[in-house]
Order: structure tokens, then sequence, then C-alpha cells
């Protein structure tokens, strides 16, 4: 056990700064996942052929191949196809929020589908137009219902950002990375992103814990 973590001190605030660029990716990556796995629910629910085909082939190809290698696609051949050098944090959000899309459509619409077809019934014999239905009555049912699989979803993307450093991005782990290469020493800046990735996780559960109490208590 050779192990010497006063050599890696001079380092936690360049390893620290990591900490912001993960962030701020993962929270567009998680908007725009969120925003487009609504709308491909509402595709693939929809009785029209013409919505619900295209939004089921776009989730079974990005839940049937793995993300790195669709970051690798967005990043690098790309660019090779249409000659525009993405930038890397485009890559990224790219990459992990169209992947996320795939799978939050999934739990949305399992979410909507668990909703009681009375409410549905309801509404129509209300005359409320299908558009109002969906955003102020059903939507905020299934929410609660999913709320746990999409902190999970969300949760699980955090995780998986530590993927962005193969493709340069300047996140928690590329910069314990380079520490490492420039010490000698991988184990020290290693274990200290793996606290950090820790206590992310641990706040957004924690976070997701108490949203998740108070919409139970509005019931």
């Amino acid at each position: 056990m050779n192990l010497d973590f006063s050599q890696i001190v001079p380092s936690i605030p360049f390893i620290l700064e990591g900490i912001g660029a993960t962030l701020k990716f993962v929270s567009v990556s998680i908007i725009l996942g969120l925003v487009l796995g609504t709308v491909l629910a509402l595709f693939k629910i929809s009785n029209k052929r013409l919505l619900k085909w295209p939004a089921d082939v776009y989730t079974s190809i990005f839940r049937g191949t793995p993300l790195i290698l669709q970051l690798m696609i967005i990043h690098y051949a790309v660019p090779q196809l249409t000659g525009y050098d993405i930038e890397v944090f485009l890559s990224a959000v790219l990459a992990f929020g169209l992947n996320s899309g795939a799978y939050v459509s999934e739990i949305i619409r399992a979410g909507i589908l668990a909703v009681d077809k009375g409410q549905v019934e309801a509404a129509d014999a209300l005359g409320v137009p299908y558009r109002p239905m969906m955003l102020n009555i059903i939507l905020p049912q299934a929410l609660k219902n999913i709320l746990p699989a999409l902190m999970n979803e969300f949760i699980t993307l955090t995780k998986e950002s530590a993927l962005v450093s193969t493709i340069g991005y300047m996140d928690l782990m590329r910069r314990a990375e380079i520490v490492g290469a420039q010490l000698y020493r991988n184990f020290e800046p290693l274990l200290v992103a793996g606290v950090i990735y820790w206590l992310m996780i641990f706040i957004l559960t924690n976070i997701g814990s108490w949203v998740e109490r108070r919409m139970r208590q509005s019931d």
C-alpha cells in the first residue's frame, strides 16, 4: 500500500472544477431528454402510425446500442459525414440527451397508461381537447407514479457522465485522469473523484426523495 494523498492536495482545486462542467452538461442533457421523452411518449400512445412508428424505431435504436458508441458516432463520425466540427460540449449533450429521451419516453408512456382510463373518458365527456387533457389532467397524475423511475434515470445519467472523458471533455473524471497521469499516481485522484460522484448522487437522491414526499402530501 503506497498511498500518499499529500501529493494530490495541490491538484484538488483543479479536480473540483470538473464538478461544474459535469453538472452543466448533465443538466442540459436531462432537460433535453425530458422534453424529447415526453414528445416521444405522446407519439407512442397515439393511434396515428406516422407518429407511433418513428418513435418506436427511435427508442429501439437508442436503447439497443451502447451509449459510448452513440457518443463516438456523434463526436467523430458525424463530422466526417457533414464536415462540421462538433464541439465537445455539444457532442456530450446530444449523445446523453438523445439517449436519455429514449428511456424517459418509455417511463412516461408507462405512467400515462397507468392512469385510470376513466380520467380520459371523463375529459372526453366534458369536451376537453386532447392537448389540455394531456397537459392538465393525465401528465400530472402520471408524474406522481413515475417520479422514482425518472429520478433513477437521472441518477444513472449523472454516473454515466464520466464517459464524456473519452472525447476529451474536461469533466470531473477527465481532470482526475489528468492529475493521475501527471503524478504517476492514479488511485488517489480517482478515489477523490469517486467520493465526489458519490456525494453528487447522494444529494440528488435526497432531493428526489424530498420531492416525492412533497407530492404525496398534496394527495
